[in-house]
Protein backbone atom coordinates (compact mmCIF):
# COMPACT_ATOMS: atom_id res chain seq x y z
CA UNK A 1 0.00 0.00 0.00
CA UNK A 2 1.30 3.40 -0.95
CA UNK A 3 0.72 6.22 1.52
CA UNK A 4 -0.10 9.62 0.11
CA UNK A 5 1.74 12.68 1.44
CA UNK A 6 0.02 13.88 4.60
CA UNK A 7 -1.95 10.62 5.04
CA UNK A 8 0.09 9.53 8.06
CA UNK A 9 -1.76 9.92 11.35
CA UNK A 10 0.96 12.12 12.81
CA UNK A 11 1.25 14.24 9.68
CA UNK A 12 4.23 12.42 8.22
CA UNK A 13 7.46 10.91 9.59
CA UNK A 14 8.28 12.35 13.00
CA UNK A 15 4.89 14.06 13.20
CA UNK A 16 5.79 16.86 10.77
CA UNK A 17 2.96 19.30 10.15
CA UNK A 18 2.28 18.58 6.46
CA UNK A 19 -0.93 18.88 4.44
CA UNK A 20 -2.18 16.73 1.56
CA UNK A 21 -2.47 19.80 -0.66
CA UNK A 22 1.16 20.78 -0.10
CA UNK A 23 0.07 24.41 0.22
CA UNK A 24 2.99 26.48 1.54
CA UNK A 25 0.60 28.98 3.10
CA UNK A 26 -1.36 26.33 4.98
CA UNK A 27 1.79 24.57 6.13
CA UNK A 28 3.21 27.87 7.41
CA UNK A 29 -0.01 28.53 9.33
CA UNK A 30 0.11 25.06 10.89
CA UNK A 31 3.79 25.38 11.82
CA UNK A 32 3.19 28.74 13.53
CA UNK A 33 0.15 27.44 15.40
CA UNK A 34 2.11 24.38 16.56
CA UNK A 35 4.52 26.70 18.41
CA UNK A 36 1.75 27.80 20.77
CA UNK A 37 1.69 26.17 24.24
CA UNK A 38 -0.42 23.03 24.29
CA UNK A 39 -0.64 22.72 20.50
CA UNK A 40 1.23 19.93 18.73
CA UNK A 41 1.13 19.22 14.98
CA UNK A 42 -2.24 17.45 15.11
CA UNK A 43 -3.92 20.11 17.23
CA UNK A 44 -2.37 22.81 15.04
CA UNK A 45 -3.84 21.20 11.91
CA UNK A 46 -7.29 21.08 13.48
CA UNK A 47 -7.00 24.70 14.58
CA UNK A 48 -5.83 25.79 11.13
CA UNK A 49 -8.71 24.00 9.43
CA UNK A 50 -11.16 25.55 11.89
CA UNK A 51 -9.81 29.02 11.13
CA UNK A 52 -9.90 28.50 7.38
CA UNK A 53 -13.49 27.22 7.47
CA UNK A 54 -14.51 30.28 9.47
CA UNK A 55 -12.50 32.82 7.53
CA UNK A 56 -14.94 35.75 7.86
CA UNK A 57 -16.26 35.13 11.37
CA UNK A 58 -13.00 34.09 13.06
CA UNK A 59 -9.82 34.15 10.97
CA UNK A 60 -10.00 37.74 9.74
CA UNK A 61 -11.09 39.20 13.12
CA UNK A 62 -8.31 37.21 14.79
CA UNK A 63 -5.77 38.55 12.29
CA UNK A 64 -6.90 42.11 13.02
CA UNK A 65 -6.78 41.51 16.78
CA UNK A 66 -3.26 40.06 16.59
CA UNK A 67 -2.04 43.00 14.49
CA UNK A 68 -3.53 45.51 16.94
CA UNK A 69 -2.13 43.65 19.95
CA UNK A 70 1.36 43.48 18.44
CA UNK A 71 1.31 47.24 17.82
CA UNK A 72 -0.22 48.43 21.09
CA UNK A 73 0.60 45.99 23.93
CA UNK A 74 3.80 46.77 25.84
CA UNK A 75 5.35 46.10 29.25
CA UNK A 76 4.53 48.47 32.10
CA UNK A 77 7.60 50.47 33.11
CA UNK A 78 6.58 50.20 36.78
CA UNK A 79 5.46 46.62 37.42
CA UNK A 80 6.47 44.85 34.18
CA UNK A 81 3.00 43.53 33.34
CA UNK A 82 1.46 43.92 29.88
CA UNK A 83 -1.01 46.62 28.91
CA UNK A 84 -1.77 49.14 26.18
CA UNK A 85 -0.96 52.08 28.47
CA UNK A 86 2.13 52.91 30.52
CA UNK A 87 1.92 52.89 33.51
CA UNK A 88 -0.61 50.09 33.34
CA UNK A 89 -4.20 50.32 34.55
CA UNK A 90 -3.38 48.65 37.88
CA UNK A 91 -0.42 50.90 38.67
CA UNK A 92 -2.48 53.95 37.74
CA UNK A 93 -5.43 52.97 39.94
CA UNK A 94 -5.49 55.37 42.89
CA UNK A 95 -7.81 52.99 44.71
CA UNK A 96 -5.08 50.35 44.96
CA UNK A 97 -2.91 50.09 48.07
CA UNK A 98 0.57 51.10 46.85
CA UNK A 99 2.05 49.95 50.16
CA UNK A 100 1.47 46.27 49.40
CA UNK A 101 3.28 44.59 46.49
CA UNK A 102 2.48 41.10 45.24
CA UNK A 103 5.49 39.61 43.45
CA UNK A 104 4.72 37.02 40.75
CA UNK A 105 6.77 35.12 38.22
CA UNK A 106 4.80 35.81 35.05
CA UNK A 107 1.94 37.99 33.83
CA UNK A 108 -0.33 34.92 33.78
CA UNK A 109 0.11 34.60 37.54
CA UNK A 110 -0.98 38.22 37.97
CA UNK A 111 -4.10 37.54 35.90
CA UNK A 112 -4.89 34.48 38.05
CA UNK A 113 -4.74 36.51 41.27
CA UNK A 114 -6.79 39.33 39.74
CA UNK A 115 -9.54 36.86 38.82
CA UNK A 116 -10.10 36.17 42.52
CA UNK A 117 -10.85 39.83 43.27
CA UNK A 118 -9.26 39.27 46.69
CA UNK A 119 -6.14 41.42 46.29
CA UNK A 120 -6.31 45.22 46.22
CA UNK A 121 -2.63 46.08 46.26
CA UNK A 122 -0.19 46.35 43.36
CA UNK A 123 2.07 43.91 41.58
CA UNK A 124 5.61 43.30 40.41
CA UNK A 125 6.31 40.76 37.66
CA UNK A 126 9.77 39.18 37.86
CA UNK A 127 9.70 37.62 34.41
CA UNK A 128 10.67 34.16 35.67
CA UNK A 129 12.63 32.49 38.46
CA UNK A 130 16.26 31.91 39.27
CA UNK A 131 17.54 28.74 37.64
CA UNK A 132 21.14 27.61 37.62
CA UNK A 133 20.36 24.85 35.10
CA UNK A 134 18.87 27.33 32.63
CA UNK A 135 21.50 29.98 33.32
CA UNK A 136 18.98 32.48 34.71
CA UNK A 137 20.52 34.73 37.35
CA UNK A 138 19.38 37.82 39.28
CA UNK A 139 20.38 40.15 36.45
CA UNK A 140 18.05 38.30 34.07
CA UNK A 141 14.99 39.06 36.20
CA UNK A 142 13.30 42.24 37.36
CA UNK A 143 14.81 41.98 40.85
CA UNK A 144 16.86 45.19 41.04
CA UNK A 145 13.81 47.27 39.98
CA UNK A 146 11.79 45.53 42.70
CA UNK A 147 14.28 46.46 45.42
CA UNK A 148 14.48 50.03 44.13
CA UNK A 149 10.69 50.24 44.03
CA UNK A 150 10.38 49.04 47.63
CA UNK A 151 12.80 51.69 48.82
CA UNK A 152 11.31 54.50 46.74
CA UNK A 153 7.59 53.88 47.29
CA UNK A 154 7.71 53.16 51.04
CA UNK A 155 6.22 49.71 50.58
CA UNK A 156 5.01 48.10 53.83
CA UNK A 157 4.64 44.50 52.69
CA UNK A 158 5.94 42.35 49.85
CA UNK A 159 3.94 39.18 49.17
CA UNK A 160 6.00 36.52 47.39
CA UNK A 161 3.35 34.77 45.28
CA UNK A 162 5.78 32.43 43.55
CA UNK A 163 5.09 28.90 42.40
CA UNK A 164 5.80 26.09 44.89
CA UNK A 165 8.66 24.68 42.81
CA UNK A 166 12.34 24.31 43.63
CA UNK A 167 13.19 27.36 41.50
CA UNK A 168 10.26 29.29 42.97
CA UNK A 169 11.39 28.58 46.52
CA UNK A 170 15.00 29.42 45.68
CA UNK A 171 13.89 32.74 44.20
CA UNK A 172 11.72 33.48 47.23
CA UNK A 173 14.65 32.94 49.61
CA UNK A 174 16.89 35.13 47.47
CA UNK A 175 14.32 37.93 47.37
CA UNK A 176 13.86 37.74 51.14
CA UNK A 177 17.62 38.22 51.56
CA UNK A 178 17.74 41.13 49.11
CA UNK A 179 14.86 42.86 50.91
CA UNK A 180 16.09 42.14 54.43
CA UNK A 181 17.69 45.57 54.96
CA UNK A 182 14.73 47.55 53.61
CA UNK A 183 12.59 47.00 56.70
CA UNK A 184 9.65 45.77 54.62
CA UNK A 185 7.57 42.83 55.82
CA UNK A 186 8.09 39.87 53.47
CA UNK A 187 5.33 37.25 53.39
CA UNK A 188 4.53 34.21 51.26
CA UNK A 189 1.34 32.59 50.05
CA UNK A 190 0.15 29.75 52.28
CA UNK A 191 0.77 26.27 50.89
CA UNK A 192 -1.35 23.33 51.92
CA UNK A 193 -4.68 21.58 51.55
CA UNK A 194 -6.81 23.29 48.87
CA UNK A 195 -10.44 24.17 49.51
CA UNK A 196 -12.50 21.09 48.74
CA UNK A 197 -9.42 18.87 48.67
CA UNK A 198 -9.42 15.33 50.09
CA UNK A 199 -6.31 14.20 51.97
CA UNK A 200 -6.17 10.82 50.26
CA UNK A 201 -5.70 12.49 46.86
CA UNK A 202 -2.99 14.99 47.87
CA UNK A 203 0.70 14.49 47.17
CA UNK A 204 3.25 14.16 49.97
CA UNK A 205 4.69 17.65 49.37
CA UNK A 206 1.31 19.33 49.74
CA UNK A 207 0.53 17.43 52.94
CA UNK A 208 3.94 18.26 54.40
CA UNK A 209 3.45 21.96 53.62
CA UNK A 210 -0.02 21.88 55.17
CA UNK A 211 1.32 20.35 58.37
CA UNK A 212 4.13 22.90 58.59
CA UNK A 213 1.70 25.79 58.06
CA UNK A 214 -0.89 24.56 60.57
CA UNK A 215 -2.57 27.15 62.80
CA UNK A 216 -4.73 27.23 65.91
CA UNK A 217 -8.47 26.78 65.50
CA UNK A 218 -10.70 29.46 67.01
Amino acid sequence: MTLRRGSLGAGGPGGAATTPSGSTEIETLIQLLSRLPGLGPRSARRAALHLIKRRDSLMLPLTEALTTAAARIKPCSVCNTLDTVDPCVICSDAGRDAGVLCVVEQVGDLWAIERTGAFKGRYHVLGGTLSALDGIGPDDLSIAPLVARVRKDAVREVILALNATVDGQTTAHYLAERLADTGVAVTRLAHGVPVGGELDYLDDGTLSAALSARRQVG
